[in-house]
C-alpha cells in the first residue's frame, strides 16, 4: 500500500508572529519556517506504518512556495521515500488544496491519505474534508489511534464526549490530532540522505486547478492584551465580582 502525505510550510509555531501596520496579514519578513506541527503527525504516523509492515511508499507532497522544498526535504529525512512540490507563489485556499491533492491521489493511486487536520497558519480545518468529498472515499477526523486492517482502517477519534472508534474502508482520508504520537527527529545522516531522494515538481496547471482567492481578507488583527487579575478578600466579594463584574454567574 501507498500512503500520501500532505505538508505545509508555516511559520514555526515557536515564533511570536507579528501582524503588518497596515492589518494585510501576518509579516513574514525573516521569520523561521518549518513544517506544520500536525502534518510532522502525520509523517510519523505514515512511517510507523510502513515500519510496521503495512505500507510500501510514503509520499509527501506540498503546495506552495520553491521555498518549500525545504518542508519536503525534512519530511524526506524524517523517513518519507518521494516528494512532489506543487509550486506556486499564491495563498492558495483549502478547496484548491483539495482539488490538487485529488489530481495528485488521482494520479499515485494511494490506499490511505493522511492530512494533518488543520494547519496552525489558518486553522481552516477543511482540506481533509474536502478531499475525501472530492475523492468520493470515506474520511475519519481528529485521529487519535490508527489499526489497520487488509482493506480497513480503525480509527480511534476525538469528540466532544470522549473518544470515538470506527471502522472504514479503504481508499481512505484521516486527518490527525495531536494525540496520535510524537513526531520523531531527523538525524544528520538521513537529512543528507534526504538530498538524494526525489522530488518532483509540478504547477497547479497540471492538475487543472485554479489558485485564485475566493475569499477576501478584509483585515488581520492581534489579540488584545490580558488585562491584569485581581486579588479578592473573600468567596463572597469573588462571586460577587463573577457575577455582576464577569457576568459568567
Amino acid at each position: 500500500m501507498k500512503i500520501l502525505v500532505p505538508v505545509k510550510r508555516v511559520v514555526d509555531y515557536n515564533v511570536k508572529i507579528r501582524v503588518n501596520p497596515d492589518g494585510s496579514g501576518v509579516d513574514l519578513t525573516n521569520v523561521k519556517m518549518s513544517m506544520n506541527p500536525f502534518d510532522e503527525i502525520s509523517v510519523e504516523e505514515a512511517l510507523r506504518i510502513k515500519e510496521g509492515g503495512d505500507a510500501r511508499e510514503i509520499v509527501v507532497v506540498s503546495i506552495g512556495p520553491a521555498k518549500a522544498e525545504e518542508t519536503l526535504r525534512t519530511a524526506l529525512a524524517m523517513g518519507a521515500d518521494r516528494a512532489i512540490l506543487v509550486e506556486t507563489d499564491d495563498a492558495v485556499e483549502p478547496l484548491a488544496v483539495a482539488k490538487i491533492l485529488k489530481g495528485v491521489a488521482d494520479a499515485e493511486k494511494p490506499g490511505l491519505i493522511i492530512v494533518g487536520k488543520q494547519a496552525i497558519d489558518d486553522d481552516s480545518n477543511q482540506t481533509g474534508q474536502m478531499l475525501a468529498a472530492l475523492a468520493g472515499v470515506g474520511q475519519a477526523t481528529f485521529a487519535s489511534a490508527i489499526e489497520l486492517f487488509s482493506d480497513k482502517a480503525r480509527v480511534t477519534r476525538e469528540i466532544d464526549g470522549g473518544l470515538q472508534t470506527i471502522e472504514i474502508k479503504l481508499p481512505a482520508v484521516v486527518t490527525t490530532d495531536l494525540r496520535l504520537n510524537e513526531p520523531r527527529y531527523a538525524s544528520l545522516p538521513n537529512i543528507m540522505k534526504a538530498k538524494k531522494k526525489p522530488l518532483e515538481k509540478k504547477s497547479p496547471a497540471d492538475f487543472g486547478v485554479s489558485t485564485a482567492p475566493r475569499l477576501k481578507v478584509l483585515r488581520t488583527e492581534e489579540p488584545s492584551g490580558r488585562k491584569a487579575g485581581v486579588k479578592v478578600k473573600s468567596v463572597a466579594e469573588l462571586v460577587d465580582k463573577l457575577k455582576n463584574e464577569a457576568g459568567v454567574l
